[in-house]
């Protein structure tokens, strides 16, 4: 088998929430770019089931050229993630219950 070679990580400033400040090695993909979204189990206290901080990916800033993007950062997002998946064009909404009916 052959080698990879070394995974490649990134240092990623997070802003916002618990982690606002701090810089993290974040591991990057096969195209360069860190993930959407990142997600910090944090641990119940209680020995309940762990809290989890989700973390955005926003561009940090852009050249003044070309407009391409210079690097990443982690904006906390404290309603978490929306809707995952695919959208298809054919997919319809859950339907919501109604009232009138039983």
């Amino acid at each position: 088998m052959a080698e990879t070679g070394a995974v490649k990580k990134q240092e990623t400033p997070f802003e916002g929430g618990p982690m606002d400040g701090r810089v993290l090695a974040v591991l990057v993909g096969p195209t360069g770019h860190p993930p959407k979204t990142y997600r910090i189990p944090v641990p119940d206290e209680d020995g309940g089931p762990p809290t989890v901080l989700v973390y955005r990916r926003v561009p940090r800033g852009h050249s003044k050229r070309i407009g391409m993007v210079r690097g990443w950062k982690y904006l906390y997002d404290p309603e978490g993630p929306k809707r995952g998946g695919l959208r298809w064009p054919w997919s319809k909404p859950d339907p919501k219950p109604d009232a009138t009916t039983g």
